[in-house]
């Protein structure tokens, strides 16, 4: 079946709701065919450039979705490196149009177990939010997210039994230590894990290996992802994760 065209949706709103992230409402006629109950599936958006070139396409999360609209929060950054997405999203106001494509599918942790993990730097944090809030009741286990600043922590509706930990850290981790390293310190429950876990390309491979051998999650309670690479626009990015992906099949 072919992919829908990309939908054109309008800026209701742009509101800062941390110092590294900006809320972006979007909605206008187009979301008339909009499916529904798509919180934390993703989506394309696309940043014109000049008249004779491609634009600039990044994929986002949807963080919330009400009747007509959805919600995509940005991660910025104050050290030189923003890109289109950013830069858009520190700029837009409403009224603005920008080309959006999918939802694609959600990528939600499984529920079938008997704790759980889930781990993620800033550009996970919409993911995890919506994960966290749709577990079970009797949920327990722990969330590890990496955010740029105090003031980044966020209130996230979650089970009585995850426990949250904010790591604050205004850099990127160029060794992909940080998160790994806080999760070899939790206190684990027994029994099987369901594990969800995405963040920076060398983070994702160091808590991928240690998820795989010291904790022993069975690869359909284990979903990872990197969600980009310090140092590589998204199309590189690509093709260093199919790479990455090929290699973990072999």
């Amino acid at each position: 079946m072919a992919k829908p065209a990309p939908r054109e949706l309008e800026v209701i709103q742009s509101s800062r709701i941390t110092p590294n992230m900006q809320r972006i409402t979007l909605g206008g006629s187009a979301m008339a065919e909009f499916p529904s109950d798509q919180q934390s599936a993703y989506i394309k958006l696309y940043f014109p450039k000049g008249e004779a070139e491609k634009p600039d396409v990044r994929t986002y999360t949807i963080r919330h979705q009400r009747d007509g609209e959805i919600d995509v929060d940005f991660n910025l950054h104050d050290d030189g490196s923003s890109g289109p997405a950013s830069l858009w999203a520190r700029n837009t106001r409403p009224g603005d149009r920008i080309l959006v494509g999918g939802p694609g599918p959600k990528k939600m942790i499984n529920q079938e177990a008997d704790w759980f993990l889930l781990v993620g730097d800033m550009t996970a944090l919409p993911a995890i939010s919506v994960n966290l809030a749709q577990l079970p009741e009797h949920a327990m286990g722990h969330a590890v997210i990496d955010v740029m600043d105090p003031a980044d922590i966020q209130t996230l509706e979650r089970p009585l039994g995850i426990q949250l930990h904010w790591l604050v850290n205004p850099s990127p981790d160029p060794k992909g230590e940080r998160l790994v390293e806080h999760v070899r310190m939790l206190a684990l429950p027994d029994g099987t894990p369901s594990v969800w876990a995405a963040c920076e390309f060398s983070s994702m491979k160091q808590l991928r290996q240690h998820l795989r051998e010291a904790l022993k999650v069975p690869r359909e309670q284990l979903y990872i992802s990197s969600y980009w690479k310090l140092g590589q626009s998204e199309a590189q990015h690509k093709v260093t994760k199919s790479r990455d992906a090929e290699q973990d099949r072999a």
